[in-house]
């Protein structure tokens, strides 16, 4: 039997380049470090500037070398432009971690027999930047002949969990595209898969936020998910390629 095949990657004179949308200290981080240690170049992305230096920073210790900018997914131009930029500066990319979180910690969705079609369309802003992002990167995939999408959602895009409301269709809008994609690119070396997440994951924001607030959500100490363990998962989906999917949940 052949080898799994992996992403185009590590050369002894052409490092592989990965980019990380939607950087955060948890999960984000924990997807930087995995590629990283494979010998990826990292190109950081978030919608501000303020924890750059100190990614940066994690990186080098580590002997990875990293890059951040500053982009809003919700702005395809901006977001167009860093994508650009990344692979002027590499000459390409080779994979691609999709996972911003939410803007607004504190905003409570509405239930889904109280969204209308503007809360959808709200909640569905954060899915739409997945397709600009890979109509921008995958005619150099094609071109080079392989590649690796990753994106990561939450646990309502295959379980119905009604007080999320409109994120569950977006969740579930995403999920189905990431399949989809994967379904169509396989017979060209590309890879796409999707990562579904249920529960807190230690030290990104929404756990930081949630266990600063126990007056309101409880205690969920016990409910929370490894960034590491996830990452592990992300870096196997893209290099062995023989699953779509992989689940993590400590919601039941």
């Amino acid at each position: 039997m052949s080898a799994a095949p992996t992403p185009p990657g590590p050369t002894s004179s052409e490092p592989g380049v990965a980019v990380v949308i939607g950087v955060g200290p948890g999960l984000g981080m924990s997807i930087a470090h995995r590629f990283g240690r494979e010998g990826y170049a990292v190109a950081l992305v978030s919608r501000s500037d303020t924890r750059h230096a100190d990614y940066v920073a994690s990186l080098a210790a580590a002997g990875i070398e990293a890059g951040a900018y500053v982009a809003d997914v919700r702005d395809s131009e901006q977001l167009g432009s860093v994508l650009d930029t990344v692979a002027e500066r590499y000459g390409h990319i080779d994979v691609v971690y999709y996972g911003p979180g939410a803007l607004d910690l504190d905003a409570r969705p509405k239930s889904i027999t109280e969204a209308d079609s503007a809360d959808v369309r709200e909640a569905m802003s954060w899915m739409y930047p997945a397709v600009d992002v890979v109509n921008r990167v995958l005619p150099g995939m094609v071109e080079r002949g392989g590649g690796a999408l990753v994106f990561a959602g939450g646990l309502s895009a295959v379980v119905p969990m009604p007080t999320l409301g409109a994120l569950a269709v977006s969740s579930a809008a995403l999920r189905n595209y990431a399949l989809t994609l994967n379904a169509a690119l396989a017979d060209r070396k590309i890879y796409v898969g999707n990562l579904v997440i249920g529960g807190l994951i230690e030290r990104g924001d929404i756990h930081g936020y949630v266990t600063a607030h126990p007056e309101r959500f409880g205690n969920l100490a016990d409910r929370t998910l490894d960034p590491d363990e996830i990452a592990d998962a992300a870096w196997e989906l893209a290099a062995r390629r023989d699953r779509a999917e992989e689940t993590f949940s400590v919601l039941g």
